[in-house]
C-alpha cells in the first residue's frame, strides 16, 4: 500500500505553556510504500518562520538561534496554522521526535487557539517508540537514535525544524526497513 507519511518538528519561544507559540514549523511529505518503506519519496516539503506576536525566551533562543530579528515580517500562526493543519489532513501517519509530549500538545494548542480544526492522521513517535535505540531501553535524544541508525548528526546544525526532520526521518526510515518501527495504517475514506 503507498501512503502519505509525514515529518513534523517545530522550534517554539518556550515549553509547552499557553503562553509560548510555535516560531518555525516544518513538515516533510513522503509517498511511502509500506511493503517496502525504503521506496519513499519526498514529495512536498514545507517550512515556515513565523512571527509569534510575543517574545522569545533566552533558554529557547540558546537551543534553536531563532531570534526575534528572525522572525520580523513572518506571517503570523493565524495564517500559517490553517496551511500546515492542510497538509498535516494529506498525511495517513504523521511522525514526530517528542511528538507526544511535544510537537502534537503544541500542535493541538496553537490551532485550539486560533479557533481551526484539529488534522486527522495517525501520530508516530520517533522518541518513545525508540527504546529499542539505546542500551537501556531509555528514551533516545534525536542525536542517540542517529547514532543507532547510523545517521550523520550535526550538533550545530540540530534544532532547526527542517534538519531534524530530516535527521528523524532517515532514522524512521531506517527503523521501519529494520523492523524496529511498524506501522499500521488504514486508507483515508
Amino acid at each position: 500500500m503507498i501512503i502519505t507519511v509525514g515529518g513534523l518538528d517545530f522550534e517554539t519561544t518556550g515549553l509547552l505553556t499557553p503562553e509560548h507559540r510555535i516560531i518555525e514549523a516544518c513538515l516533510i511529505k513522503y509517498k511511502v510504500d509500506t511493503a517496502q518503506p525504503e521506496l519513499n519519496s519526498v514529495t512536498n516539503v514545507f517550512t515556515q518562520r513565523i512571527d509569534p506576536q510575543r517574545t522569545i525566551t533566552p533558554k529557547s533562543m540558546e537551543v534553536h538561534g531563532i531570534t526575534p530579528a528572525d522572525v520580523v515580517g513572518c506571517p503570523t500562526w493565524e495564517v500559517v496554522g490553517p496551511v500546515l493543519s492542510d497538509h498535516c489532513n494529506d498525511c495517513e501517519i504523521v511522525v514526530a521526535h517528542n511528538g507526544m509530549g511535544f510537537d502534537f500538545p503544541f500542535l493541538i494548542q496553537e490551532l485550539d487557539r486560533i479557533g481551526h480544526d484539529l488534522p486527522e492522521f495517525e501520530p508516530f513517535d520517533t522518541m518513545t517508540e525508540g527504546r529499542w535505540a539505546t542500551p537501556f531501553g531509555e528514551v533516545p535524544s534525536l542525536q542517540k537514535l542517529c547514532f543507532t541508525c547510523g545517521v550523520d548528526y550535526n550538533p550545530d546544525d540540530a534544532h532547526a525544524a527542517q534538519y531534524d526532520v530530516e535527521k528523524m526521518m532517515d532514522c524512521f526510515f531506517w527503523g521501519l526497513q529494520h523492523g524496529h518501527y511498524r506501522i499500521g495504517v488504514e486508507e483515508k475514506a
